[in-house]
């Protein structure tokens, strides 16, 4: 194949080489506007007229998902504790027993050593439990009725929806073990008489 160029007098000598000037001649100048060559402003549409948020680079949008999420897994969180006891809970248990054994004398009765030593501390403990559940049953059930206040156009993912629901789960099961610890119904004091 061969290939053609004009040298500077203007005769071909089929190298394909460019002169000088047509090295240096620029192709097509872009319109002043800023547009590419031969966009047509008029004929825009719907999607390249509306500007996403993400793209506005200013770094400042927040997905609403990751606000469920983060309280999804708060509530799974918070029921997990609520079953395997928390460092509030711990303490309160043993300020209660210490408060129990500085109430009672030497001449008080079994029942009521075990009573104010143990009794208060385990109701103690039973109460946060039951606090840090019925949180984790509370935020559980917000998350999953956000998207009823929220965006109509926008689904809640699957995750944050599963994660939610095991959340509501942990905390009604604690509550439930709460209140059975508390009232003694699950592992009560032993009788004293």
């Amino acid at each position: 194949m061969a290939t053609k160029t004009v040298d500077g007098t203007g005769a071909e000598n089929g190298t394909g080489a460019k002169t000088d000037e047509e090295q240096t001649a620029p192709e097509a100048e872009a319109p002043a506007t800023g547009e590419a060559p031969g966009a047509d402003s008029d004929v825009l549409d719907d999607d390249e007229r509306t500007e996403d948020p993400r793209d506005a680079g200013s770094g400042d949008f927040v997905d609403p998902g990751v606000g469920q999420g983060a309280a999804a897994v708060v509530s799974a969180a918070l029921g997990i504790v609520s079953l395997t006891g928390s460092w509030v809970g711990t303490v309160a248990s043993a300020r209660e027993s210490l408060m129990g054994q500085l109430q009672t004398s030497q001449s008080s009765s079994v029942a009521t050593m075990v009573r104010e030593g143990y009794g208060d501390a385990w109701n103690a403990n039973a109460l946060w439990a039951g606090l840090f559940a019925l949180a984790a049953l509370v935020v559980g059930v917000v998350v999953l009725a956000r998207p009823a206040f929220g965006a109509p156009g926008r689904p809640q993912a699957p995750w944050i929806k599963s994660v939610s629901w095991a959340g509501v789960s942990l905390g009604v099961i604690g509550l439930v073990l709460a209140v059975l610890k508390y009232t003694d119904v699950l592992l009560g004091l032993p009788a004293t008489s």
